[in-house]
Order: structure tokens, then sequence, then C-alpha cells
């Protein structure tokens, strides 16, 4: 009878000095929901990974690059790393004028 009248007491203890700032029962710790609250005190959305960037619009980018760069290892590059792309065609042509 004494060891589970310590017992609860000793949990009970535990309890009141864990306070309210750590993490309750199946939650968030209490300090990350008042991070993620906006100034209304609303709890906010959860942090969300940004938009994929457009595939084409990265090639045209490389491209741009390999074509600025003007090198033969530039376009070697390009055309091996994106060759069926309609940019590889005009890297192919920037190699053929490049040996000439």
């Amino acid at each position: 009878m004494k060891r589970s009248l310590l017992l609860a007491g000793l949990f009970g203890t535990l309890t009141a000095l864990a306070g309210r700032d750590h993490q309750p029962f199946g939650g968030l710790p209490v300090m990350v929901e008042k991070a993620n609250a906006d100034e209304n005190g609303k709890a906010g959305r959860a942090p969300s990974m940004p938009m994929a960037r457009d595939p084409a619009v990265a090639v045209a980018e490389e491209y741009e690059a390999a074509r600025r760069k003007g090198t033969r290892e530039a376009f070697e590059l390009f055309i091996a790393r994106h060759g069926d792309d309609p940019l590889a065609e005009q890297a192919r042509a920037e190699l053929k004028r490049l040996s000439r």
C-alpha cells in the first residue's frame, strides 16, 4: 500500500514539475505549437515543401549556361545529360560550329 502511494505521489510530482511547456500526450510540445501559431494565436499550418521547378526551364537554363561558357566540354556535357531534349540539337549544331 505504501509503495503504490509513493509511486502515485512521485508521478503526480513529476507531472506537476513538467508544466504546460512540455509535450502533452499525443501532440506537439506547446512551444512548437506557439511557434507555428499566427499573430491571432491560431495554430498555423505545418511548413510545406516548395513547388518543384519546371524541368523544361531547368534544361533551358542549363543550355544557356553551356552556351555562355562556349566550350566543347560544356556542350558535350549538356548533350550527355539531355540528349533527347530539342535543345540538344542546338547544342550539337554549336559543337559542329566549334569544330570548324
